[in-house]
């Protein structure tokens, strides 16, 4: 097993885990920016008034690229099942 090989597994890794978290915590995160502008201008301090919203564009969000990210997933664990397979000969 080369080092090559084994940087690009973490490499495909990485990439995967980046790119199936990005439109959750992408989203999340605008949520959360625009909450916060209101909280500062209105001068409301209210905990749930940030956490409600961003779990509901969270669960809305997740409906709507759940297949993707499952896509992405299981096309990754199918390469690391192919590169198991190659190891071993």
């Amino acid at each position: 097993m080369s080092e090559n090989l084994v940087i690009g597994i973490i490499r495909d890794a990485l990439q995967t885990g980046i790119l199936v978290s990005a439109p959750l915590l992408g989203v999340s995160l605008v949520v959360g920016l625009i909450i916060s502008v209101f909280q500062a201008t209105t001068q409301i301090q209210e905990q749930t008034l940030t956490f409600v919203p961003k779990l509901i564009a969270a669960a809305v969000i997740g409906l709507l690229t759940g297949t993707w990210m499952l896509h992405q997933l299981v096309s990754f664990t199918e390469r690391i099942f192919t590169y198991i397979a190659h190891i071993t000969q």
